[in-house]
């Protein structure tokens, strides 16, 4: 089985500028994550699989409650936290966007992207 949380938005203060991590900024999280597919047919009650609520709390507390200097830090931080909490996740993918990126020129955003595989 594959679960997708989708476009996640969060309010952190990660970056390796001052300003940034004063200021704040939004960020924007894609997160994956898959389990054993011969398990699915067993799914009859929330205890039967991995409840995306408390993926969804790990990650905003993570990006909500913990600064990061580096995007990759921040995904590994999240990776390493949802393995550790879900045995039954096989294959887990992140992707955490930086809207404002104070970059000198014109770029939409910066995106990290990470994957694990037990």
């Amino acid at each position: 089985m594959k679960i997708h949380l989708h476009e996640m938005v969060f309010y952190g203060y990660h970056g390796i500028h001052p300003e940034e991590r004063k200021l704040g900024q939004r960020f924007i999280v894609n997160f994956s994550y898959e389990t054993e597919h011969v398990h699915d047919k067993e799914i009859k009650h929330l205890e039967d699989t991995v409840d995306y609520t408390k993926v969804y709390a790990i990650i905003k507390h993570t990006l909500e409650e913990r600064e990061f200097y580096l995007l990759e830090v921040c995904a590994n931080t999240i990776l390493d936290s949802i393995l550790e909490s879900f045995p039954s996740i096989i294959y887990a993918n992140v992707k955490i966007k930086k809207p404002s990126v104070p970059i000198n020129g014109s770029l939409e955003s910066v995106e990290v992207e990470m994957e694990r595989d037990r």
